[in-house]
């Protein structure tokens, strides 16, 4: 099997965060992690969105977060267990990652709001 490949803390740039934090599905997996103390894998991510995404999917959305320096992977059998490296993070972009977090659950409570709104009326 070929290494996973996990960027040094001066290889993680602030481009590669952000096409990693664009899309929606990979932000919530790194919450998913950020909650937790235990090491996911993506069985565990798999009804993260509204409905099940494939394994696939999963793992391609696992490799843009490690590739961007958000998370570690352990290779344990088939299985890759993965756990936030924001700590190994340069500390500017640290702020960037919290700001961008805020600002995406903002977002998602404001949906739910919305949502909650318009099953009453």
């Amino acid at each position: 099997m070929r290494p996973l490949y996990h960027p040094s803390p001066d290889e993680i740039t602030v481009q590669g965060i952000l096409h990693a934090l664009a899309d929606p599905v990979r932000v919530r997996m790194l919450m998913e992690l950020l909650s937790t103390e235990a090491t996911l894998n993506c069985t565990d991510f798999r009804n993260i969105h509204n409905a099940p995404l494939p394994k696939s999917t999963l793992s391609n959305h696992v490799t843009i977060l490690r590739e961007a320096g958000l998370i570690t992977s352990e290779r344990r059998g088939v299985e890759l267990h993965n756990r936030v490296r924001l700590h190994q993070a340069i500390p500017p972009l640290e702020h960037l990652i919290g700001a961008i977090l805020a600002a995406y659950k903002l977002e998602f409570e404001a949906k739910l709001v919305t949502q909650e709104t318009d099953k009453t009326i």
